[in-house]
């Protein structure tokens, strides 16, 4: 099978589905498979929709994923809808048990973002196999999913890859050593972050270090990172890859345990809070923003559509393709992304209501704040 590489979809493009579907639900075209003649009777309005989410390090997903998707759930079925909502810990075989019972108690349709992407393939069969259907959420598990929803996951990491060198400055050189902090080596996300992160940093500067993390945890990244200083020289060392902001606090407390008080560019990824707020202070020079409202939303949007049998309305969301070891072809949602920088908190973060500027500029990073602009 064809490597596991997701379509690039553009902002337009995403502009332009959701104006169809808004077009679509204005003339009551939605709820029909192919002509009017072939119409047939859907799920009604009050659906359970199981989500199964796999980790609370990263706190976006208790914050922003699960809120929002229950929000538009709710919204799209008069209130009539509900969400079940189960969070792994990032214990593979409790998400596996968390999927089997939400087979067992016939929800309706089950978002899943999967803690080991190919252990849950036989539960996605099992799904299946009981007509309830899955869509993987934000990260691409195996088996026979019906869709999928997430970012564009090599570009992720080539925004961030493309951003370090650029931090590094207009002298970086080949020889100049960094670390890689990579992702959950079971998280196929992970895979395609440094795939993308790699194609532009090869050749560029020497990757003298790179670690796959368990579990996204910054603790596990901390400890990579005193390893990686201990073998390097702390000095050697002038740029971090860490694959998320939790990791990057991870790195930066090994870099300040070792004595650092000048820290080098450092990456991130999902604009969390703290990692925000470092990226004021200037310890972190940037994180990927990524639009977890119009992610949630779509996701919400695709599984109530696919259960309801409003087909139009589920192609309309899902114009990508992408494959994964098990299956070729899967219908597909790519959001966008930026870089997020000292240069657009007030663009992106702020504009989309994912945090106020009172969250941001707490008495801690006041002075921060206002030295960059942040008022």
């Amino acid at each position: 099978m064809r490597p596991m590489r997701p379509l690039r979809r553009t902002a337009t493009a995403v502009a332009a589905a959701s104006t169809m579907t808004l077009s679509l639900a204005a003339c009551g075209a939605l709820g029909v498979t192919g002509d009017s003649s072939e119409a047939s009777p859907t799920k009604g309005n009050d659906i359970t929709v199981g989500l199964l989410l796999p980790e609370t390090a990263n706190t976006r997903y208790d914050k922003f994923d699960y809120p929002i998707i229950r929000s538009k759930v709710q919204e799209l079925t008069d209130k009539q809808g509900q969400v079940v909502y189960l969070n792994a810990d990032a214990d593979a075989k409790k998400q596996a048990s968390q999927l089997q019972k939400m087979i067992d108690d016939q929800v309706d349709v089950i978002l899943l973002d999967a803690v080991d992407a190919h252990a849950i393939a036989d539960g996605v069969q099992k799904a299946k196999d009981a007509g309830i259907p899955v869509i993987a959420y934000d990260r691409l598990a195996e088996g026979p999913i019906d869709a999928y929803v997430s970012f564009d996951n090599e570009l992720v990491g080539e925004v961030q890859g493309r951003t370090l060198l650029e931090a590094m400055g207009p002298d970086v050189d080949s020889s100049d050593k960094i670390v890689m902090m990579n992702g959950s080596p079971t998280d196929p996300n992970a895979k395609q972050f440094k795939a993308g992160a790699l194609s532009e940093l090869n050749g560029s500067v020497d990757v003298a270090k790179s670690y796959d993390t368990k579990d996204w945890k910054p603790e596990n990244a901390q400890a990579n990172m005193a390893q990686a200083i201990k073998s390097i020289g702390v000095n050697n060392i002038k740029g971090v890859y860490s694959a998320n902001d939790g990791m990057a606090g991870g790195v930066i407390k090994a870099l300040k345990a070792a004595g650092v008080t000048e820290l080098p560019p450092i990456t991130g990824q999902d604009a969390e809070l703290d990692g925000v707020q470092r990226i004021v202070s200037g310890e972190q020079y940037m994180s990927v923003y990524k639009s977890y409202p119009q992610e949630a939303e779509s996701a919400a949007e695709m599984a109530v559509a696919k259960v309801q049998g409003h087909d139009i309305q589920f192609d309309s969301l899902t114009q990508d393709q992408v494959d994964s070891p098990t299956d070729q072809d899967i219908r597909a949602l790519l959001v966008p992304v930026v870089a997020l920088t000292q240069d657009n908190i007030e663009e992106t973060v702020v504009a989309d209501g994912i945090y106020q500027l009172s969250e941001i500029c707490t008495a801690k990073y006041k002075a921060d704040c206002t030295s960059i602009g942040l008022k």
